[in-house]
């Protein structure tokens, strides 16, 4: 398992909680490291995040972008 992308999961999770806020490249980002080996730390941190999206407690900015503005 590589040290770096096992950290990275955990630091991405965490700014995601901290700031209410995903972005498409950090979602990204996800998306390739959770291809890889990764601790069993690293799943519970993204399960975290799912659970925080669906609460409505994590926006995610690829979803806005499929909203249309309401007027």
């Amino acid at each position: 398992m590589k040290g770096k992308s096992v950290k990275l999961i955990r630091e991405l999770v965490k700014q995601a909680l901290s700031t209410g806020y995903l972005t498409i490249e950090a979602e990204e980002s996800l998306r390739v490291l959770l291809r890889s080996k990764y601790y069993l730390e690293d799943f519970e941190a993204f399960i975290n995040l799912q659970q925080a999206a669906m609460l409505g407690l994590v926006k995610q900015e690829s979803r806005e972008s499929l909203v249309p503005a309401k007027s």
